[in-house]
Parts: C-alpha cells; sequence; structure tokens
C-alpha cells in the first residue's frame, strides 16, 4: 500500500479519510451538539479507526475547528475582481452565506466556548481559524491599497475588527445573521472616502 492510503506517524494523511473524518465531525456536532460529540462516533461516522483521529487531532474540538476552516477556505473569497468594493461585497455576501449555512453558527460557538476553557485550544483556533479568517479580509484591503483604490484612513486591522466584530457579537450574542441591509451598512462604513463626492 501506499503512503496516502496508509496513515501513520511521518506519513501523509490519506486525503479520503482526512475529508470522511472532517465531514463527520461537523455533521455529527449539527445532529447532537459539541458535548455530546466524542471522537468515537466522529471515528464510527467517518469509517475509521479511533487511533487514526487522535493521530492526526488532539482533541474533538481541533478535528471540528479543521472542518470549519476547511468550509470557510472554500466558501470566502478573497479572489481579485478588480475594485475594493466587488471584492469587499463578495468577501461580505461569502461570509454571510458561511453564516447561514446549517450548524455553522452553532459550531462556532461551540469551538470559541471551547477556546474559553482551553488555553492551548484557544491559540490552536486564533491562529487555524481566527487569525486566517482576518487574514484573507486584510488581502482584500492590501490590494484595494495598492490599487489605490482604499480610503486613506481605512486599514486592514481595522476593516477586521468591524466585519468580525459584528460577525462574532451576531453569532455569540444573539440569533441574528447578516441579512442585505447589514452587508449595504458595512460596505458604505468601509469603502467611504471622506470629503469626496
Amino acid at each position: 500500500m501506499s503512503s496516502a492510503t496508509t496513515p501513520a506517524r511521518g506519513r501523509r494523511r490519506s486525503e479520503q479519510t482526512r475529508l470522511a473524518i472532517l465531514t463527520a465531525a461537523y455533521e455529527l456536532t449539527t445532529e447532537v451538539g459539541y458535548p455530546d460529540l466524542t471522537i468515537e462516533g466522529i471515528a464510527a461516522r467517518a469509517g475509521a479507526g479511533k487511533q487514526t483521529v487522535y493521530r492526526w487531532w488532539p482533541t474533538k474540538a481541533d478535528v471540528l475547528l479543521e472542518a470549519l476552516a476547511l468550509k470557510a477556505d472554500l466558501k470566502v473569497s478573497t479572489a481579485d475582481q478588480g475594485s475594493f468594493e466587488a471584492e469587499l461585497d463578495a468577501f461580505l455576501q461569502d461570509s454571510a452565506a458561511l453564516m447561514a449555512f446549517p450548524g455553522v453558527a452553532p459550531v462556532l460557538r461551540s469551538l470559541m466556548a471551547e477556546a474559553q476553557r482551553d488555553a492551548d485550544f484557544r491559540r490552536r483556533f486564533r491562529d487555524g481559524f481566527l487569525l486566517k479568517r482576518r487574514a484573507a479580509l486584510e488581502t482584500i484591503v492590501e490590494r484595494a491599497a495598492a490599487r489605490g483604490d482604499k480610503p486613506d484612513r481605512l486599514t486592514g486591522a481595522f476593516a477586521a475588527d468591524v466585519v468580525f466584530g459584528l460577525i462574532w457579537y451576531r453569532i455569540l450574542a444573539t440569533e441574528r445573521l447578516l441579512d442585505e441591509d447589514d452587508i449595504a451598512a458595512l460596505e458604505q462604513l468601509l469603502t467611504e472616502h471622506p470629503g469626496k463626492e
């Protein structure tokens, strides 16, 4: 057998098995909730061995974190579309659609709660998800700066604070998703050039 089909320490993970485990973790969380999610349940749903899951991820939260990060990478565009307005709109529309995808908000709440309980996981959550999502939006702002269509005082860090501040507030404190009015308001706030007609 090739190393691609027999995961072991020091060998490349089987992509098919990895995706099956990530899918199983996400689906089970939406079905039974995070407190009842187990490595055993994930392995059984994925048709993988329990030791395979433990070999690749230290905790069930880490499996779920990778599943969510993969979903975000696939669903939220940072492609160059020729203007800051177009790229910001695509990013916000994609982010709103991801937030509305069945199970995403409860999974995010569970991961944030776990990050408050476990300092090691908090670091992995920050590095593996939070900072990556911020960096995606900051890339759009930096590209706009290079192109010359970014408002002078806007920074990538501020844009990320505004966008993700709203998203996390909605996820953690309310049942509201982002709607078209929210997106329009964010776009107006972040693309206005003070003093220009």
